[in-house]
């Protein structure tokens, strides 16, 4: 049939034709398989793609607890536990009054130090006053002031369990 088509006036025109789409279809690959000459072969062994969970081992991802140092159960405990509420009777005093700071303790053991702080300059600093828990869990802590608004909190001796502050206006 190729044949009749190369001599055939119509063939050629149709051959022509055949030729261009192919062309400019499927390129020259395209071309190729249009023309009555078969192209040889090319058979290439092509190694599948290895895909990712092949290749690649997920590298395992540092857990919050593998990263920090785990405290002891019973020191987690007694940080999470722990809780001072402090009060005064007297918001308003005069200079160099004392004034009565009076709580309870949960979670912190009788007889543990307890220290009076103030705020200064942004900065929560330990001044020279403390009293011990007593075995009900209350305590009272004392101390005189100058002129000037003062705000002060209730602290443990190593720092782990605090109050919230307390304001003071001293006149």
């Amino acid at each position: 049939m190729t044949s009749v088509l190369r001599h055939h006036r119509y063939g050629r025109a149709l051959g022509a034709g055949v030729l261009s789409v192919a062309l400019l279809s499927g390129g020259t690959a395209g071309a190729f398989a249009a023309t009555s000459t078969p192209s040889p072969k090319v058979t290439t062994t092509k190694k599948p793609m290895p895909t990712r969970t092949a290749t690649m081992k997920p590298k395992p991802m540092p857990t919050r607890s593998a990263t920090k140092k785990a405290l002891p159960k019973t020191a987690a405990a007694t940080v999470a536990a722990g809780s001072i509420t402090v009060s005064t009777a007297h918001k308003t005093v005069k200079h160099g009054e004392n004034v009565a700071f009076a709580g309870r303790v949960k979670g912190v053991k009788a007889g543990t130090t307890l220290v009076l702080q103030h705020r200064m300059n942004g900065k929560w600093t330990a001044l020279r006053t403390t009293t011990t828990v007593n075995r009900n869990g209350t305590f009272t802590i004392r101390r005189a002031f100058t002129k000037g608004n003062e705000t002060v909190r209730v602290v443990t001796k190593d720092g782990k369990v605090m109050s919230s502050p307390v304001s003071v206006k001293v006149s």
